[in-house]
């Protein structure tokens, strides 16, 4: 598990986020999730689009950079969608509405720390 925080403006995004860091979890994603809760989260590394075919909710998704610096974010992604961005290197899926909460914006650089479930 991950606990990511948002460097730049000192608050924390998730502290229970799984890593998808291969082909069979990419693919897998979020879709046998009922929902996120605050807290939770997704890292797909590395990847460059994703889809909401198959989910139940929406979702925030923010395209990072290689050094994890958010380089595009769309809030709220609605079921039965499609986004990508072919710059980035990886994609962190949060709650709808984290990205807003947190003030969370492009340029905004992440920091990712592996914890042990508790």
């Amino acid at each position: 598990m991950l606990l990511i925080r948002n460097k730049t403006r000192g608050l924390l995004l998730a502290y229970k986020a799984g890593i998808a860091n291969t082909s069979s979890l990419r693919r897998r994603g979020l879709l046998k999730h009922e929902h996120l809760s605050p807290g939770d989260g997704l890292w797909l590394v590395p990847c460059e689009a994703v889809h909401t075919f198959g989910m139940k909710f929406p979702i925030d998704v923010l395209y990072l950079s290689r050094a994890k610096k958010v380089l595009k974010i769309e809030s709220c992604l609605p079921k039965r969608r499609i986004s990508l961005y072919l710059r980035a290197h990886s994609v962190l899926e949060l709650p709808a509405g984290i990205a807003a909460a947190t003030g969370t914006a492009v340029g905004d650089e992440l920091t990712m720390e592996r914890v042990e479930p508790a």
